[in-house]
């Protein structure tokens, strides 16, 4: 009987060390790549783009289980699902918004409830019950840290007598949340997208957890990203908002990653929600074309491109409420105030979302 490496599900081997699977040693409980993400925060092999979102919907629709949708709060937009209701046509579905601890402590349960509800209500998604969670990875079972214990309480209510299957997108906190449910750390967690390779089954006291491989989003940051920079833009603590009131043109930059244009404001204010490690660079919009032709990879770093004038451009007008400028995979600008224009400038493969403040 094959053996199955613990981490990612996937079958142990030993005979290609290029290959998913592969271990030195056939004893071993864990594949080289899951070995190297947990002891060293290494990838040997990147998979963040190497699972089929629609034929890992379409396998999960086919088991009898109460479906726990894990959401990562902070990347929200880049975790909806398009048609979700569709792919899992007929079942029932949790969702688990987890990472709720890099959120700020001014955004209450009570208005972030409200976000969630009005959010899935707008994407026409369909859910029989939301747990938000947070903590998971240093203190899941803390008595100030009630998620563990509600989830567990959802799941007896949801599960109907059967099995369950965890799913999501890749770094939602899938193997988190199961480490917790368990008790242990046998699962391999990561920043890198793509950890959980394979469909794994774990025997629960009485059913199954079906532990999933994460779904890829083709339009986040994360997926087209180097690995090495996964820990400049993933966050690891909570938010620090940084802000700005404006009064004039004004362009600001995240790195060379991001490029926000605020056009005809007379006193915005401009709040950024990114992870601390990501400069951010301020000044006047007149100004901005010249400063990423010429310092584009230099002072605006790091970049995932080599001339600014190859990146999408998106475009709104300002709105008369708070309205957050999402970059798939990075984070959210918020801003209020009275401004006429905002363009975002991306990467081409990353989309940007355009949505009523969710602080």
């Amino acid at each position: 009987m094959s053996k199955i490496c613990k981490g990612c599900g996937v079958v142990l081997q030993n005979e290609n060390k290029q290959a998913i699977g592969y271990t030195p040693k056939m004893e071993a409980d864990y594949c080289q790549r899951c070995f190297r993400i947990r002891h060293y925060d290494d990838v040997v092999i990147s998979m963040k783009q190497g699972i089929d979102s629609d034929e890992m919907l379409a396998r999960i629709a086919k088991l009898d289980a109460l479906i726990v949708w894990v959401v990562d709060l902070f990347d929200f937009e880049a975790n909806m699902i398009k048609g979700l209701n569709r792919h899992l046509m007929g079942k029932d579905i949790l969702m688990v918004a987890t990472k709720r601890d890099l959120l700020p402590d001014t955004l209450s349960d009570e208005k972030l409830a409200d976000f969630l509800l009005r959010r899935l209500k707008e994407l026409s998604i369909v859910v029989q019950g939301i747990v938000i969670s947070g903590d998971l990875v240093k203190h899941p079972s803390r008595e100030q840290n009630n998620s563990i214990e509600e989830i567990e309480e959802a799941i007896a209510i949801y599960r109907k007598g059967r099995n369950v299957a965890v799913m999501g997108m890749a770094n939602a906190g899938k193997s988190t949340l199961l480490n917790a449910l368990l008790g242990n750390q046998n699962l391999t967690t990561s920043r890198h997208p793509g950890t959980t390779l394979d469909i794994n089954e774990i025997q629960m006291k009485d059913y199954i957890l079906y532990d999933t491989p994460g779904l890829t989003r083709m339009d986040s940051f994360l997926t087209h990203i180097d690995d090495e920079l996964l820990k400049t833009v993933v966050p690891s603590r909570k938010l620090k908002p940084r802000g700005y009131q404006l009064y004039e043109d004004q362009s600001i930059s995240l790195g060379g990653l991001v490029r926000l244009d605020l056009i005809g404001g007379k006193k915005v204010s401009c709040v950024a929600y990114f992870s601390e490690r990501l400069p951010l660079h301020r000044g006047k919009q007149e100004k901005a074309d010249r400063l990423w032709e010429t310092h584009l990879n230099e002072l605006l770093s790091p970049s995932m491109d080599h001339d600014f004038h190859d990146m999408e451009v998106y475009t709104t007008r300002g709105a008369q409420h708070k309205i957050d400028v999402v970059i798939h995979g990075l984070g959210w600008f918020c801003i209020s105030g009275d401004v006429k224009e905002i363009k975002v400038y991306v990467n081409k493969n990353v989309n940007v979302t355009f949505r009523k403040a969710m602080i």
